[in-house]
């Protein structure tokens, strides 16, 4: 080789080893989001798919799937937020604005990425769910409410008709325990649920719930929230609910109505849950049982139905992320991306989103009892009678303080006064605390 070709071929190699950084710094810098939820195996999955067709459909982004089961993750969220590193994408339970936004700067103010959102698919009232002090700091994946659900089955054994007024509900403990035994009862629930129950009832009758909507206060008079134990004593006295201390006997107070032997064969014909938890209350059922969706007991002349419902799960964006908009645009596929809804289907619940949630009905994929539910919460919605609660009441510390209260009732270690008492004076002491 001539001493020109091989200066030549240096020259050509130095060139390129000069021009390397050039090339390396005119490469596309990766956007990487960080997206996390909760959820079974089941939701994590759906989302995982998800995921992956937003990075094809956005080359250069790469979501991390940051996913867990619910214990442990408001706790985990909770440290990230504390300490300004919080994903840019969480999904969240709507009464955490309350706890991390109370002045709606928790989190980023969406309305200013609208151009990334398509929030025409929501209505005024799912929107409003998710605004704190004027800015938009969340936005509902689903609507969730608490439904009757019964064993017709059951209540064919016991020789009475499924209950449609809060009377028959009452008579039904009675009827179940002649017919059927010590061990049927009308109704399951954890100890949540018989609170609700008996809430719905006083909402009725005095046209308040335990926790002003619009201000950190009690709202139950004393006789209300008197009335608020009696009501779930009664629904355990007289056979209609199963005893709290029964459940935990039986693997724990917690554990899941599906779960329990004696609804799986019908011996307990009913529970009150959320709607969203439909698929798995009927999911363990042996095939001698039909579970159909009750009638919302309602009281004569009441102005408000009782029902409690809010939105299921809601999207929100860290005020301390980088990458707000690509974030924001992240949620708007999530909601509204029909392709995205087909892979997601019922993992959350169903589609608040319009497009999405026809899409869902019309693909036949939604099971008729969930439709049928679905329709039962519109209808309380549109008449103005299922009336938007408090977020501070399941704040986590006032969650733990009504039950302790309730607990004492249900192991009958105090009065139905001396309870109702607490409920009022202590309710609203720590109401001002975590306001």
């Amino acid at each position: 080789m001539s001493d020109t070709s091989l200066f030549n071929r240096r020259q050509l190699l130095v060139s390129g080893l000069a021009s390397a950084p050039m090339l390396l710094s005119a490469q596309p810098r990766e956007t990487v989001l960080r997206f996390a939820w909760w959820g079974g195996s089941a939701r994590h999955e759906a989302t995982l798919k998800a995921l992956a067709l937003f990075e094809r459909r956005h080359p250069g982004v790469r979501v991390k799937a940051e996913y867990m089961g619910f214990n442990g993750y408001l706790e985990r969220l909770t440290t990230q937020i504390a300490g300004r590193s919080e994903p840019d994408v969480m999904q969240i339970n709507w009464a955490w604005l309350a706890m991390f936004s109370k002045r709606g700067n928790g989190f980023a103010d969406l309305r200013q990425h609208a151009a990334q959102l398509d929030l025409g698919q929501l209505s005024a009232e799912d929107l409003a769910y998710g605004e704190v002090a004027g800015k938009l700091n969340a936005l509902p994946v689903s609507f969730s409410a608490r439904v009757m659900l019964l064993n017709q089955s059951a209540f064919q054994r016991a020789g009475i008709a499924l209950p449609r007024s809060w009377d028959e509900l009452f008579a039904a403990g009675p009827a179940f325990r002649r017919k059927l035994g010590e061990n049927a009862y009308p109704l399951d629930g954890e100890l949540y649920d018989m609170m609700l129950l008996s809430q719905a009832w006083v909402q009725q009758r005095h046209g308040m719930p335990y926790v002003d909507p619009l201000q950190p206060r009690v709202a139950m008079s004393p006789a209300a929230a008197l009335d608020w134990v009696r009501v779930y004593k009664r629904l355990v006295d007289e056979h209609v609910a199963t005893p709290l201390p029964l459940r935990a006997s039986l693997g724990g107070a917690e554990k899941p109505t599906e779960q329990q032997p004696d609804w799986v064969v019908g011996n307990w014909a009913g529970n009150y849950t959320w709607d969203s938890a439909i698929g798995l209350r009927a999911s363990t059922l042996n095939k001698q049982q039909q579970l159909v969706l009750g009638e919302f007991p309602t009281l004569p002349g009441a102005l408000e139905s009782g029902m409690f419902g809010r939105p299921t799960l809601m999207y929100a964006v860290g005020r301390n992320s980088r990458q707000a908009e690509m974030s924001a645009r992240l949620i708007n596929f999530l909601l509204n991306d029909l392709e995205a809804a087909a892979i997601l289907g019922r993992t959350r619940g169903l589609p608040s989103a319009r497009a999405a949630f026809e899409q869902l009905k019309s693909s036949g994929k939604a099971p008729a009892l969930e439709l049928a539910a679905y329709e039962q919460i519109r209808a309380q919605r549109q008449s103005g009678r299922l009336k938007r609660p408090a977020p501070l009441f399941e704040h986590a510390r006032l969650h733990k303080f009504m039950r302790e209260v309730f607990e004492t009732i249900a192991y009958r270690k105090t009065s139905e006064q001396a309870a109702a008492t607490r409920l009022v004076e202590e309710g609203q002491a720590l109401l001002q605390r975590i306001k």
